[in-house]
């Protein structure tokens, strides 16, 4: 879920902001300066903004409530499939507590999305740039989400959706999504989701149910190291028009991340990833070779200018075993490298 940045309390009202400015170079310097594979700080050669919001919230003893809309480049590469103002909703929903002196709550709306352990908001995570991992799962879901601790230690959470990252259902059948968070103590966070849900849709007539596990731990001690790791698989099924038959494809990946705090306002992180799509599920190839897969690894230096900003730069690197990325001069290549430096404040 998109965590809270600092805020003005007004009251049962909280008000804040946020602002993602990135400058991206990306070496196989693709013509129409979308980078390949990329959602978040996907513009190459050009200062932009990568997500600007506003976050308002209410909360109350049984009421509660929150609005951010935004805009960046983030957002019209991630919401594209949606019309209208609801391009811009970063989260948008209503909740109501169900009992009086029990903490559960039913939220109704666009929420932030449990899988993965990184959100859309980078100063929340080791890395600025988002892996492959996250970029390829839901930000974003709309429908309900009934959440109920099962003791001080667990929260379970129930979603019932329209969809796989989709404001607008298309097509007005219920998915389901599960997941159990596990705060072992102050360093250790366990946590696990599943997702299950139909993709059949007009552009996609040919899926069928789609299944989605998710694990991921976080460690992260007051101390100069800590990790954050996960994995995820996925099963989509699919309609085959030769024999009239139904095929299962799978695509999944595993990643790690480790900081070094340096000093008190300075930290260094590394990333290593690998990401797997034979069958095109959810990666749309950018060139005539398909059977997506890649490893990838990354480096960023972050420095916290106070404890309202931060400046960040980073390096990443993909091989593949096929020519799955396009070159500076418009050829199959089986690498891509990027360099982004970053500043991010909040209020």
């Amino acid at each position: 879920m998109t965590d809270r940045p600092d805020s003005a309390e007004m009251g049962k009202l909280t008000i804040s902001g946020y602002v993602d400015v990135y400058y991206g170079f990306d070496f196989n310097q693709p013509q129409s300066h979308e980078r390949a594979y990329a959602v978040s700080s996907s513009r190459h050669n050009e200062l932009n903004i990568n997500l600007a919001f506003m976050d308002i919230r209410y909360q109350g003893d049984r009421v509660r409530g929150r609005f951010i809309p935004g805009i960046g480049t983030y957002i019209n590469s991630n919401y594209a499939n949606e019309q209208g103002t609801l391009k811009n909703l970063v989260e948008a929903y209503a909740g109501i507590k169900l009992t009086k002196n029990k903490n559960i709550w039913l939220d109704a709306g666009v929420l932030g999305s449990p899988f993965t352990y990184e959100s859309a908001i980078s100063k929340d995570h080791l890395m600025y740039s988002r892996s492959l991992a996250a970029e390829y799962a839901p930000y974003y879901l709309t429908g309900l989400r009934l959440s109920v601790p099962i003791n001080h230690k667990i929260t379970a959470y129930i979603y019932v959706l329209n969809g796989w990252q989709q404001i607008n259902d298309a097509n007005n059948e219920p998915s389901l999504g599960t997941q159990v968070e596990y705060k072992i103590n102050n360093n250790w966070l366990v946590n696990w989701n599943n997702y299950i849900g139909s993709e059949r849709s007009v552009e996609q007539p040919l899926n069928h149910m789609r299944y989605f596990t998710d694990f991921y731990v976080i460690y992260s001690p007051a101390k100069k190291f800590g990790f954050t790791s996960g994995a995820y698989i996925g099963l989509q099924q699919r309609k085959n028009l030769n024999n009239n038959s139904q095929k299962n494809n799978v695509w999944g990946q595993a990643n790690f991340t480790a900081r070094y705090q340096l000093t008190k306002q300075t930290m260094l992180s590394a990333r290593a990833e690998y990401m797997e799509d034979m069958n095109e599920v959810v990666f749309v190839p950018i060139n005539t070779t398909n059977s997506f897969k890649t490893y990838g690894g990354s480096l960023c230096i972050t420095h916290k200018v106070s404890g309202h900003a931060m400046l960040r730069l980073e390096g990443r690197n993909f091989v593949s075993p096929k020519k799955v990325f396009v070159n500076s001069e418009q050829q199959p290549t089986r690498r891509s490298e990027m360099v982004v430096a970053n500043m991010t404040v909040w209020f």
